[in-house]
């Protein structure tokens, strides 16, 4: 499934398809609703769009998908489930009768108290997106099965409004498919050299870079000195370098332009304008900056970048 280009950018939605602010106030949403109920309207194909500030899982149940992430292209099999941060460009094409979840949140519902355990799930499931396989018979999976099948029953009982069990099924869901993750990966590593889990150790800190990377995601464009994050959480300047490295090892500045970047290669990718005028639209005064800005972090003129990843019809 080529990715859709659009003369008006690619388009941005709280839920796909719907009218209304793409970006909800305060960053506060949660949303299930199984994969049939939307996709069926659309004759199963999803076009390419974005969520911004929101964290979506996809998780096929029954079925399979061809799926778009970016500029990566691939088949997903049931169960599975599909990541995607906020700003990632997806778009899928499923089987008919497919079945499963889509589970759609504000970074201030999962994070929301300072519950370390959230804002590290958050950062773990949710630091790049993927597609995450799983083995129908594990328990683990059955376990995440059954608890997005009881969010889905409380999302839908009556009287339930603002009530905290929907918040606490989606943070444990979430918890889950960390913990998942966190276990391939080290599967994945080799042996040697391999760090020793970290048991038992708090880290408070992972709550507070999730809110730093929610409000990155809502002010990116607007090019935020690090100043004015480091305020918005409450800290110096300092303090969030040293919390960035921790996480990342990378600068504050650094992981602002980073997601800079990503959003400059996604519309470069899927929106038929001028370099020129992207340029603008990610917020620089001057097209030639943004050129020197974007060859600095990629290697590739966004010319060539476009060029590179363009798809022949």
């Amino acid at each position: 499934m080529p990715p859709t280009r659009a003369r008006g950018g690619v388009p941005a939605f709280a839920l796909y398809g719907e009218p209304g602010d793409p970006v909800p106030a305060g960053g506060e949403m949660l949303h299930i609703e199984p994969i049939q109920s939307r996709s069926r309207l659309y004759h199963w194909e999803i076009d390419a769009h974005v969520h911004r500030g929101l964290y979506q899982v996809v998780w096929v149940q029954r079925g399979h998908a061809d799926v778009d992430l970016d500029e990566s292209h691939g088949r997903c099999d049931a169960p599975a489930a599909i990541v995607i941060p906020p700003g990632v460009v997806h778009a899928f094409r499923f089987a008919p009768e497919t079945d499963g979840f889509v589970l759609t949140m504000g970074p201030r519902s999962l994070v929301e108290g300072d519950l370390p355990a959230a804002g590290e799930a958050l950062h773990t499931l949710f630091a790049a997106p993927r597609v995450l396989a799983f083995d129908a018979q594990a328990p683990d999976t059955q376990r995440t099965a059954a608890l997005l099948d009881a969010l889905l029953a409380e999302f839908r009982a009556p009287g339930t409004a603002g009530a905290p069990v929907p918040v606490w099924l989606a943070r444990a869901a979430v918890w889950r498919l960390a913990q998942l993750t966190a276990q391939a990966q080290r599967d994945a590593r080799p042996e040697r050299g391999r760090a020793r889990p970290e048991r038992g150790r708090a880290r408070p800190h992972r709550a507070l870079f999730a809110r730093f990377l929610a409000l990155v995601e809502a002010h990116h464009l607007e090019h935020w000195p690090v100043s004015r994050y480091a305020s918005q959480l409450g800290l110096s300047p300092a303090r969030l370098n040293r919390l960035a490295r921790a996480e990342t090892g990378l600068s504050a500045q650094a992981v602002v332009h980073d997601r800079l970047l990503r959003e400059a290669c996604r519309r470069l990718v899927y929106v038929a304008a001028p370099v020129s005028r992207l340029a603008f639209e990610l917020g620089f005064d001057d097209p030639a900056y943004f050129s020197r800005f974007f060859k600095r972090g990629t290697g590739l003129a966004p010319s060539a970048y476009r060029e590179r990843h363009a798809t022949p019809h």
